[in-house]
């Protein structure tokens, strides 16, 4: 079992970059020897760190990893809901919604050398585990696709769809990701925090070689 270590006073000033250093999101895998990030509904984070990995568990949301190999900038965002949201959804979190996380992403990693024509972009989650009429998931899938089609930006490898959530491991300076598709009773709490948020707010699988199933 991988073991995770708290971030050590000493190991402070390595660890922290952009808005993500705390307790909570932040720590380092002895083993896998990298500093982990974790994304949750809404997050939006890019790197130019070779040593950091980008944790995500998704549900119905979905999660675009993105990278530009010669620039070595990566990053993922955590969607939950489809299109741009409301006024008031915009001044509260309005990467929630998949166009400004979009736009966070890729703006985010052109910020920081990469360029567009050479972005990398992998698509995760999307599950229909809410057991609703809505079809959340699907919606979210469509949306994201549509989004990059339009950007011009191509799919290089994607997992999406059915009815389980998924974790994913996403290493951004080499784009490889390793992903679980999860199926414990535990595992499903994910579905009961989404569940939530989207109260609050109102409202065929295929993979490639550096996509692992763990």
């Amino acid at each position: 079992m991988t073991r995770a270590i708290p971030i050590r006073s000493q190991d402070r000033r390595i660890a922290q970059v952009g808005d993500f250093f705390d307790s909570t999101k932040r720590y380092y895998d002895n083993v896998a020897e990298h500093m982990v990030v974790k994304l949750f509904t809404g997050d939006c984070y890019v790197t130019q760190n070779p040593r950091e990995l980008l944790i995500t568990i998704l549900g119905s949301c979905v999660a675009v990893c993105m990278r530009d190999p010669v620039a070595r900038v990566g990053g993922m965002n955590h969607i939950l809901l489809p299109g741009t949201g409301s006024v008031d959804d915009i001044q509260g979190n309005p990467t929630r919604y998949g166009a400004f996380a979009m736009e966070q992403l890729i703006n985010g990693l052109l910020k920081m050398g990469a360029v567009k024509q050479r972005l990398e972009c992998k698509l995760f989650g999307g599950g229909n585990v809410l057991r609703n009429s809505s079809l959340i998931g699907e919606n979210n899938i469509h949306f994201v696709r549509h989004y990059l089609h339009n950007e011009g930006l191509l799919i290089h490898a994607e997992d999406t769809g059915g009815e389980y959530p998924r974790r994913i491991h996403y290493f951004p300076d080499t784009g490889r990701v390793r992903m679980r598709r999860l199926k414990r009773k535990d595992d499903m709490l994910i579905t009961q925090r989404e569940s939530q948020f989207v109260t609050q707010i109102d409202q065929p699988v295929s993979t490639s070689d550096n996509i692992e199933l763990f």
